[in-house]
């Protein structure tokens, strides 16, 4: 089986893939009372639309087209409501935002950036995420945030490089 962390990297049915995430993006928020606001849906299924990371001008241009408005904040309070209720995550290294392929998990995730074709896989970061927190406790340092995010390329890149 297939895990939602290599089909970023692999051909699938990906109307599937983003379909199963915004439905159980969907659910999460009724859960958890959240208001998946029209602005709020529409940026969610913006970043849905491919395993790639988007700035948030991107995520602002696309939201313009389709009547959002065009002021920063619209984009900004629609992704940091996005990232604060685990919906989608910001990966630091690229200033960028991308879909959360599993919502209402807890989990650590860690991103693995395609240098060659810009794709961003999800995958589970609990056992590096482990392995940080301890070597934090030798040095008696706090973590309050960790961000686990790896370059390089992906299966198809390698193949033509």
């Amino acid at each position: 089986m297939v895990s939602s962390a290599q089909k970023a990297f692999l051909k699938h049915d990906h109307a599937a893939c983003a379909d199963s995430v915004l439905a159980q993006a969907d659910r999460v928020a009724r859960a958890s009372g959240l208001r998946l606001t029209p602005v709020r849906r529409r940026t969610l299924e913006i970043l849905l639309e491919a395993h790639q990371a988007m700035g948030a001008y991107e995520v602002l241009e696309r939201l313009s087209d389709d009547g959002f408005g065009k002021q920063p904040p619209v984009a900004y309070r629609a992704l940091d409501f996005l990232v604060e209720h685990g919906l989608a995550h910001r990966i630091r290294r690229l200033n960028a935002f991308t879909a959360c392929m599993t919502p209402g998990q807890p989990h650590n995730p860690a991103f693995f950036i395609c240098t060659g074709c810009n794709h961003v896989a999800e995958a589970p970061g609990a056992d590096v995420a482990r392995a940080m927190g301890q070597a934090a406790e030798t040095v008696g340092f706090d973590i309050q945030r960790l961000s686990i995010e790896a370059a390089g390329l992906c299966p198809a890149c390698r193949a033509v490089s």
